[in-house]
């Protein structure tokens, strides 16, 4: 049976910090409906608290508060930073035998969902789509042209129940999403015209080489000043997405 593991931040919740440093995480839309459908499978957390004393048990307190009951295998909790396989390689160890491949992580940060694949995990950029992660059902980006007489309100109610979430309000027109072929299916049945533009983890592949070229400097923002190691020039597009294009080869 797979185990599915959870990033908190902007996944699970949006944490709030009080004055007196305390931490609430209050859980996003749809969320708590995903977990209860997947009350039989084993669940746990990757995430990062930070690294200031008491971190991890603000976390781990706040955690329990939010969504009592559902994560209660302390060996499936992984506290600790996203930024390579090794969190996820333990978070697989953790299991007792499931193998990588029975595993998914569910985060919206593209960065720690490439580390998890390089981990041998299945992903899924939102909780909406945990169950298609299982079944090793692709995530397809998509944007949608609102119909005249549907506005944003009848796509959010369309989108709701089913395998798709909103990402970018590009105008009051153009909405870009996130969906799977089912998902699709049904806002296509709601009256809208959905125009698929390719994998949302193909994508992510793309914007992890664009960070890593700008980590490298050798990559500047269009608009930017070159420098001599720029290789190649970012575009951010009007639906959020990121485009490079080569300024010159590398000596």
């Amino acid at each position: 049976m797979s185990v599915i593991f959870f990033d908190i931040g902007e996944t699970l919740a949006h944490p709030h910090v009080g004055p007196d440093g305390s931490l609430e995480l209050q859980p996003l839309p749809r969320v708590i409906a995903v977990l209860d459908a997947l009350r039989e499978v084993r669940k746990g957390i990757i995430s990062n608290p930070g690294s200031d004393d008491g971190a991890v048990a603000r976390a781990a307190g706040a955690l329990a508060q939010a969504f009592p009951g559902r994560f209660t295998d302390e060996a499936l909790v992984h506290w600790g930073a996203k930024d390579s396989r090794g969190i996820f390689d333990r978070a697989v160890a953790s299991t007792g035998g499931t193998t990588a491949d029975g595993c998914v992580f569910v985060g919206e940060n593209a960065q720690e969902r490439a580390f998890a694949r390089e981990a041998g995990l299945r992903t899924a950029p939102h909780p909406v789509f945990t169950v298609a992660a299982m079944e090793n059902r692709p995530v397809f980006r998509a944007r949608i042209e609102l119909p005249d007489g549907q506005g944003q309100a009848a796509l959010t109610a369309a989108m709701d129940g089913a395998e798709a979430v909103p990402v970018r309000v590009v105008s009051q027109r153009l909405v870009v999403v996130m969906a799977t072929e089912r998902g699709t299916e049904v806002l296509e049945h709601a009256g809208f015209a959905v125009a698929v533009e390719g994998g949302v983890e193909v994508q992510a592949e793309a914007e992890k080489f664009v960070s890593d070229l700008l980590a490298r400097g050798e990559a500047v923002f269009e608009g930017e000043e070159p420098t001599p190691r720029t290789t190649h020039v970012v575009k951010r597009e009007d639906d959020g997405r990121l485009t490079v294009r080569r300024l010159r080869f590398s000596r």
